[in-house]
């Protein structure tokens, strides 16, 4: 009786569809999937490279089930397994046990409902398992016994036993959504990076953004003019600030939530001239939008009848589902925004909340239900601007607050209405492992010791914003810190080259820029990272005189100072306000650039300084190309290994068709007196 209670279901079928990556079936293919609404295309290349792929179960012993409501798929753990990802969370790092109701929105400490509700997870022991689904799912790691299971823990009685647990580990992952059919993507290792790597390889590989996206951006307040934007782009260049993106709140529209899309004719009378302005400086300009259309607005006429059932804010929602509705939309930001020079866009609210969006029973003309469609509206919103840029023959890169599964390749990252230092920090380390990116933004503070601390947080994450639209705050709000300010930004202005070269590796080989504990040494830690391959980042929080820093193995050295720190173990440092945690591995050259302004105002006869520590030699990377282009999908870009001796730099060329880098190498040795 109990054996045939365990047998749960039926086993899959497993397909190979790329090096160490498999997918099977459950009941009925349900359209669209994540990967179909992203239209991702696996990178060949970048998956073949990989180590030979291994598992530490066999696929065969991956159940399902179908029940009269639900589809079910049932996945072995090991003792002492953890598990990883499970979206875009904002607290913890280890899912296991936990149960996870996985659904785009925006709750403000995460778990359940996210910006980007991923469905992967990602396991200690090298392989990850992404559920292919645009529906909401329920994932239980390790909780949920059933009946007669031998791995079942022994039984214990509450009254006499001290042991008795509360959630007896199940030794399983069960997932399970209210449909006919789920998808289910197995992703090898034989480390957890690789098995991420293959995830992101799976949907593209990563962005490459334009140069520029690396630098600073600014968002103005919601109701600036034009005169009023370039006073404080001019501004902060007067001030000795360095300024590469300016964002342009609500206002820029003739009339905002619902919008029109179109530029406002008393406060942008006239837009082409105010985008030459910027461009004299330098500086990229981004527009907000959210994508609820102002009925009787030019573009409202140009939809046609492709909208949802419901209004948001009495705005008409786009099917953008809608292949017609995609090309309408585009075409009318194309005219009215691209071809002026427009940068790229802010797409906010596509993330919900109970209070707002449509409702799970709203329909859409082109197939997808209510709820479905809140699950992929801003994968396709990211898509559709992508493909614009893209066809236009421009990069881009921008801000969105929702996303999900598949969307590896689009050039946005998630921000947030929330605000807790700690929560952003984490949020930047779990982004890794959803496949997404995060604009840890800096707005406010109540403290000069805050304002340092985050703007520090905002210049060592994926994009470096100060998003001032409510608050109004300038980097020099803060009188008696504004060196400590400049100095932050500054350093990110510096790291530039490393930077881009980190992002190559993310659309190259999957990499995400932000190296969580857990996929470089099977860390827990939430409070510490790795930018790219070779710094060390430990944020300091507001209130903090020391901390605790784990270092991995190999020699560490200090970025500012030289001073070697430690290898293999936890150190604790009191760093004064002026100081960031920032370490270096010893033996590694990092290509860097001095400081002049802006990243358009850097002369092209100015040399990298490539920054090395500890004894040499050293070695580092260097990718190169024109910056804004799609030319580097063709070859044209330059990748090189840099070599570094006391006798100088020398660049070896190990990719692309650039034979040389574009610009002198010094090497600067970073010691202590």
């Amino acid at each position: 009786m109990l054996s045939a209670l365990i047998m749960i279901g039926t086993f899959l079928t497993w397909q190979e569809i790329g090096p160490g990556v498999w997918r099977g079936q459950v009941g009925a293919h349900d359209r669209p999937t994540l990967t179909e609404a992203a239209e991702a295309k696996p990178a060949g290349d970048g998956l073949r490279k990989l180590p030979v792929a291994q598992l530490p179960f066999e696929l065969k012993t991956i159940e399902t089930r179908h029940t009269r409501d639900f589809s079910m798929v049932r996945i072995p753990l090991q003792p002492g397994e953890k598990i990883f990802g499970l979206g875009m969370q904002m607290e913890g790092m280890n899912r296991r046990p936990g149960i996870y109701h996985l659904r785009v929105d925006h709750y403000d400490r995460g778990h359940d409902r996210l910006h980007a509700p991923t469905p992967m997870y990602v396991s200690s022991l090298g392989y990850a398992v992404f559920f292919n689904t645009s529906r909401p799912i329920d994932v239980y790691v390790g909780i949920g016994n059933r009946l007669g299971d031998p791995k079942n823990p022994p039984f214990r009685d509450r009254s006499t036993d001290p042991h008795w647990d509360s959630q007896p580990d199940s030794s399983y992952v069960e997932a399970s959504v209210e449909n006919a059919g789920l998808e289910v993507i197995v992703l090898g290792g034989p480390t957890p990076m690789n098995a991420v790597q293959r995830y992101n390889l799976l949907c593209g590989g990563g962005p490459l953004p334009p140069r520029w996206a690396l630098g600073f951006w600014h968002r103005t307040p919601l109701d600036f003019n034009a005169d009023q934007a370039v006073r404080e782009a001019k501004e902060f260049q007067s001030k000795g600030y360095p300024l590469d993106v300016l964002g342009l709140e609500p206002g820029w529209q003739s009339s905002s939530y619902p919008g029109t899309m179109e530029w406002s004719p008393v406060r942008f009378p006239d837009p082409t001239g105010f985008l030459a302005e910027t461009r004299k400086l330098g500086v990229e300009v981004n527009l907000w939008q959210n994508p609820y259309v102002a009925p009787g607005s030019d573009l409202y006429k140009a939809l046609g009848n492709h909208f949802g059932s419901h209004t948001v804010w009495l705005g008409a929602v786009p099917d953008i589902y809608s292949s017609d509705a995609a090309t309408a939309m585009r075409g009318f930001l194309q005219k009215h925004h691209l071809a002026l020079g427009v940068s790229g866009y802010k797409i906010d609210e596509v993330d919900g909340f109970d209070n707002w969006l449509w409702p799970d029973h709203a329909e859409f003309p082109s197939g997808p239900g209510g709820l479905q469609m809140r699950q992929i509206y801003g994968v396709l919103w990211q898509k559709e601007l992508t493909r614009m840029y893209h066809d236009a023959g421009r990069r881009t890169f921008g801000l969105v607050r929702a996303s999900n599964g598949g969307a590896s390749r689009f050039p946005f990252a998630i921000y947030s209405d929330t605000y807790d230092h700690r929560q952003y920090v984490a949020a930047s380390i779990n982004c890794s492992l959803a496949g997404v990116l995060w604009c840890a933004e800096i707005r406010s503070a109540g403290t000069d010791e805050e304002w340092v601390r985050r703007m520090q947080s905002a210049c060592l994450s994926p994009i470096a914003q100060l998003n001032a639209w409510d608050s109004g705050k300038k980097p020099w709000s803060y009188p008696a810190v504004e060196r400590e300010v400049r100095d932050a930004m500054e350093l990110r202005e510096s790291l530039v080259p490393y930077l881009y070269t980190t992002y190559a590796q993310y659309h190259l080989d999957g990499i995400p820029p932000i190296r969580p504990m857990s996929l470089v040494d099977g860390g827990l830690e939430i409070d510490q990272y790795l930018l790219g391959d070779d710094l060390l980042v430990a944020p300091m929080f507001a209130g903090e005189k020391s901390r605790h820093v784990r270092l991995p193995a190999g020699r560490w050295y200090d970025y500012a100072t030289g001073a070697y720190v430690g290898s293999g173990e936890t150190i604790t440092v009191t760093p004064t306000l002026d100081q960031i945690p920032l370490y270096v591995s010893g033996g590694i050259a990092i290509p860097t650039l001095p400081v002049t302004g802006n990243l358009a105002s850097i002369p092209a006869s100015s040399p990298y300084m490539v920054r090395v520590y500890g004894d040499g030699p050293w070695s580092g990377n260097l990718y190169e190309d024109d910056g804004t282009s799609f030319g580097f999908e063709h070859g044209d870009f330059g990748l090189f290994r840099l070599a570094v001796r006391q006798g100088g730099v020398t660049a070896e060329q190990v990719g692309g068709n650039h034979s040389e880098p574009s610009r002198q190498l010094k090497m600067v040795r970073i010691t202590t007196p």
